[in-house]
């Protein structure tokens, strides 16, 4: 049966071309009854507003086709990088493999000579500044290492909580700098390399197996104590980054029967905590 409404709203759409806020006040209906009334009924030409800009990406059209680069046709047309790209990006400026490849590889060129000396000046700053800050470390002895070892644990490892206790050391990371010297602060506790598990925790789209190899290797801790790998699972939509040679997942370190050692890293962040608000205590009382 068909909905009287709809059709005379239909009728006064197409015959009579009148507007949503003409055929509201015809028939007494709210906004979205009406545009329900009227899905897939195309609205008169006149209530069409005119866009102010299609003559202006038409002529976009035609310069991209002309070969102009998008640099150009925001200029000729006085509009936006941005918004000139939005209008031709569909185009390609180089239909032409071949001819793409020469106009990216000049492109690289002249940014080379442009910011290659720039590039090299800052390299060289790096260098200096980290061989500087390097040299201030020094020796790294036991106290500094149980010190340093207990802060990245605050930071990175499992904590306990009061709505759910887990005093218990783990430790998961992606940088093997950090996770040497993780062990290292085991070590520092009478933790040996061989008595936490391992797990790697890595996507399903890289080579597992081969990410485990490259951790024993790289920390020098035993294969036998790797537990079953953590596959994460790819999403193709997502544009990742950490793919490659270079990338070996994450790796889990956990400490069984650590609840002792896990109260004494957090006495020592206490202790920390203690020195940092006493030093602040100190300083505000000196300058008033």
């Amino acid at each position: 049966m068909t909905d009287p409404l709809a059709a005379e709203a239909r009728r006064l759409r197409v015959e009579e071309q009148l507007s949503v806020r003409e055929i509201r006040a015809r028939l007494g209906l709210g906004r979205d009854r009406v545009y329900a009334l009227l899905r897939g009924v195309p609205p008169p030409e006149w209530t069409r507003r005119p866009r102010a800009k299609d003559d202006l990406r038409a002529e976009a059209l035609r310069l991209r086709a002309d070969g102009r680069s998008v640099n150009e046709i925001a200029a000729r047309l006085g509009v936006a990088k941005s918004t000139a790209y939005q209008w031709v990006r569909h185009l390609p400026l180089d239909p032409d493999e071949a001819t793409a490849e020469r106009r990216r590889a000049h492109a690289k060129l002249m940014t080379d000579a442009r910011w290659g000396e720039h590039r090299a000046a800052r390299d060289a700053a790096q260098a200096a500044e980290r061989a500087r800050a390097a040299a201030v470390v020094g020796e790294l002895d036991q106290r500094a290492l149980l010190l340093l070892g207990a802060a990245i644990y605050w930071c990175e490892g499992a904590k306990s909580k009061p709505w759910r206790r887990a005093e218990k050391i783990q430790f998961i990371n992606s940088d093997p700098g950090l996770l040497a010297l993780f062990l290292r602060f085991l070590e520092a506790c009478g933790v040996d390399r061989s008595v936490p598990a391992y797990r790697v925790s890595i996507h399903e789209s890289a080579d597992a197996e081969a990410a485990v190899h490259w951790w024993v290797e790289r920390l020098e801790v035993p294969l036998e104590r790797f537990q079953r790998t953590a596959l994460k699972r790819h999403n193709p939509a997502t544009v990742r980054r950490n793919t490659g040679d270079d990338y070996h997942g994450c790796l889990v370190i956990s400490v069984p029967r650590s609840r002792a050692l896990y109260w004494r890293i957090e006495g020592m962040i206490a202790g920390l905590f203690r020195i940092v608000d006493t030093n602040r205590s100190e300083s505000v009382a000196d300058r008033s």
